[in-house]
């Protein structure tokens, strides 16, 4: 018998939350003893990702806000890979603060809504919200407080998907943690993109002796998040997140210049595809040079969407078991920025012993 659902409010309805959406849908169709391909923990605490619940959702673009949730994932300019059809599900999507929510590059391709900005806290006590996963653009750095706060006054849990530091900033996790609620973060691990192929190529390269002398990491899409990151100021705390995700799996430490983790560029025509291309150089046995070039190709949203699932269960249940603050281990495994860094192998140990019931 499972529990009681997770209840959870989505901020941003682009296209990772219509991934997520079309995700819950997927898997509600999918039978308990039936295999889930894409699932990396079919069961957290009892829940499958068929138990979480979405409830309450904000955004700030015309054609989004005052919609059904299910409407809204499919408006301009979302253009993820669409795998599933979704009901309509009740949820109106309410017009969230802009605050720095649209950069400069994106305010071209959108028309914010005309309503007024909601009472964010009171929408998410209203709707019974457990748990919010925040969505926002990179480079949200006020609305992402906005949203925290809001979460914390309304008594929710918080998952934090994109690279604004609130569970690896002391003070967050302090008040998270005051208020005994959960908080996973930062800056989303896709199940298998580029930081976490990045990440285990660096570790191989320091388990097997061979000395890590440059690399990089060249990353380019189509969708309005990397649309988004052309506006260099927002930029620098996603190249500060994925390059500290990839250097922190080697001991020594490489200097700026031989290492460049970030995206690229903007390709209209490739929508929510996202293409990496990853160089590591090495020094081998004798000084040999040694050299590993790959590329990656993958659907961004839904990448990132398996994540979320595993991130909002743990979350769900670390609020059931009355612990607040960052969770250590969940945030290692499933974000580029967690408040303590760990090896994959490491991190994937600890998230096991967490949903066990190790503290």
């Amino acid at each position: 018998m499972h529990p009681d659902p997770i209840r959870i409010a989505v901020v941003g309805v682009g296209n990772c939350a219509s991934a997520l959406v079309q995700g819950l849908t997927h898997y509600r169709g999918t039978g308990a003893n039936a295999p889930q391909p894409g699932l990396m923990t079919p069961t957290i605490g009892g829940w499958g990702p068929a138990d979480i619940a979405i409830v309450a959702a904000f955004d700030v673009v015309e054609g989004k806000v005052g919609r059904d949730l299910a409407d809204a994932i499919l408006a301009p300019p979302n253009n993820t890979l669409r795998f599933a059809s979704v009901p309509p599900s009740g949820v109106i999507v309410s017009r969230g603060p802009t605050l720095d929510g649209i950069g400069r590059h994106v305010a071209g391709h959108v028309t914010e809504a005309d309503e007024p900005a909601a009472d964010v806290a009171a929408v998410l006590r209203e709707a019974q919200a457990e748990i919010v996963v925040s969505y926002l653009p990179v480079g949200s750095e006020a609305a992402s407080r906005h949203y925290a706060q809001a979460a914390l006054a309304a008594g929710c849990g918080y998952v934090n998907c994109i690279p604004v530091f609130l569970a690896s900033d002391p003070s967050w996790a302090a008040r998270f943690a005051a208020h005994r609620l959960p908080i996973v973060g930062d800056d989303i691990k896709s199940q298998v993109g580029a930081t976490i192929v990045h990440r285990m190529l660096a570790r191989l390269f320091q388990e097997r002796g061979v000395r890590l002398d440059r690399t990089y990491q060249l990353n380019f899409g189509g969708n309005a998040d990397f649309l988004n990151m052309l506006e260099r100021e927002r930029l620098e705390s996603k190249k500060l997140s994925k390059t500290r995700a990839v250097t922190s799996q080697i001991d020594a430490a490489l200097p700026g210049e031989a290492v460049h983790v970030g995206p690229s560029d903007h390709v209209p025509w490739l929508e929510d595809r996202k293409f990496a291309h990853i160089r590591l150089e090495g020094t081998g046995f004798g000084g040999a040079p040694l050299c590993v070039e790959l590329k990656l190709e993958v659907w961004d949203s839904p990448n990132s969407a398996a994540i979320v699932v595993d991130a909002v269960r743990c979350a769900a249940l670390a609020r059931a078991r009355g612990l607040g603050g960052a969770l250590e281990a969940p945030s290692s495994y499933l974000m580029k920025s967690p408040p303590v860094q760990h090896t994959d192998v490491e991190a994937r140990r600890l998230m096991d012993a967490f949903i066990a019931g190790a503290p």
